[in-house]
């Protein structure tokens, strides 16, 4: 296993998906960070590879697609680089095999919503049924969001999710539990990509000391 990040100095970070709303957001977070260094932008768009900054970096952070991720990771591991994907609708059962560096994947880097997955799970077990609708921007290409299929996951019974593609939206979800007579709804919004931040930046500093990899779900860092 490699150093962990850091341990020499700040912490290098590579971020995968650079010239996106959230590789732009994420940049930004890790240069205003004292512990952190942007050591390099990968992005299509800007005509670098992630192959192209591995060797600069500690710990990679990938906001891409779902049909590259995957094997954006098993990169990162094989050159001995960490990984923090918060990219979603991708399964990184493959990375269970891997060695020489931990991944660390999030359906949502919010604090707030893993608070309010964190109820639902807990609602569930005393009310009869539930239902999740989940809203995102039109970019969004995955449907459910990796957010609804983790909270229908981890709550009891069967759970149907609806999901939402407007323009003006960023990223939202309700859980709406019945039982006779009342209802429960737990709500979460994310109005701008700043409350994906610290998280990020959590698991930034975390990813290298993980006891497994992967690791799912940032509650195993809170």
């Amino acid at each position: 296993m490699t150093e962990a990040p850091g341990a020499a100095g700040p912490i290098r970070v590579g971020v995968a998906g650079a010239a996106g709303r959230m590789g732009q957001a994420v940049c930004e977070a890790v240069e205003g960070a004292d512990d952190m260094v942007l050591a390099g932008r990968a992005d299509p768009a800007l005509g670098v590879e992630l192959a192209g900054i591995l060797g600069d970096c500690d710990v990679v952070v990938d906001f891409t697609l779902p049909t590259t991720a995957l094997d954006n990771a098993l990169l990162c591991v094989r050159a001995g680089v960490h990984a923090v994907v918060g990219t979603s609708g991708w399964d990184p059962a493959p990375l269970r095999e891997e060695r020489g560096a931990n991944v660390f994947v999030a359906p949502n880097f919010a604090i707030g919503a893993v608070l309010m997955m964190q109820f639902a799970a807990q609602a569930s077990k005393y009310m009869q049924k539930a239902e999740i609708i989940e809203l995102h921007h039109d970019r969004k290409v995955d449907a459910p969001s990796g957010t609804a299929a983790r909270t229908a996951e981890v709550m009891e019974g069967e759970v149907p999710i609806h999901s939402v593609r407007l323009p003006g939206l960023v990223a939202h979800q309700e859980v709406i539990l019945g039982d006779v007579g009342q209802t429960l709804t737990i709500r979460h919004d994310s109005t701008d990509r700043t409350s994906f931040m610290p998280g990020v930046l959590l698991a930034i500093r975390k990813v290298g000391s993980l006891p497994e990899s992967p690791v799912v779900g940032l509650e195993h860092l809170l």
